[in-house]
């Protein structure tokens, strides 16, 4: 969210052909003009997104462009997230009593689906979290397109879903991707 607001307000001059460079600080990247190599903008970098480039068409005006020494590259900004920090393993319908509702721990399940995109932004942050309370609960991930009975049994409307469990039962739910603080305010209720 941060950095989408921070690409609004960057205006940037459309008649050149822009590459993005790294500065000596490992944390900034800035955009560079090509024709005239002037700094333009300095910009956090953020290693979870990279501009794609889309191939140029071979058109007569293309051809006259590239012969004139103007490059027409476009680009749009793609996710590149991985599945990073992600130790947080499946639950299946098959698995569902014996690590849910059985467990002495408190649990943390997060309801999703590989299509959904606030699931995958949100995925990083339940890895931290299991990563964060490792012996004090334990996390799972519960895809809802593989487990239909069990998410239409807890009322799943909505993805990502969280729900927290203690001692079988269910004790919270947070609906949507919501920040680390949020999530951490209702696990720690539980702990």
């Amino acid at each position: 969210m941060y950095m989408a607001a921070i690409l609004e307000s960057v205006t940037v001059p459309r008649r050149f052909g822009f590459r993005t460079t790294l500065s000596p600080s490992p944390t900034v990247s800035s955009i560079t003009a090509s024709p005239n190599s002037r700094k333009v903008c300095s910009l956090p970098e953020f290693k979870g997104l990279r501009i794609q480039s889309r191939p140029l068409r071979r058109t007569s005006a293309s051809v006259s462009l590239r012969n004139a020494g103007i490059s027409r590259r476009g680009g749009r900004i793609v996710c590149e997230a991985q599945d990073i920090a992600l130790d947080v393993p499946d639950v299946t319908e098959a698995t569902w009593k014996p690590l849910i509702l059985e467990c002495d721990q408190t649990v943390l399940v997060e309801f999703w689906a590989p299509w959904c995109g606030p699931c995958r932004m949100i995925h990083p942050i339940i890895g931290e979290l299991s990563k964060q309370y490792a012996g004090k609960m334990k996390c799972f991930k519960l895809n809802t397109d593989e487990c239909h009975s069990l998410a239409t049994q807890y009322g799943i409307r909505s993805i990502p879903t969280i729900m927290i469990f203690k001692n079988g039962e269910k004790k919270d739910t947070v609906i949507g991707a919501v920040p680390k603080s949020t999530l951490t305010a209702s696990i720690e209720k539980f702990l």
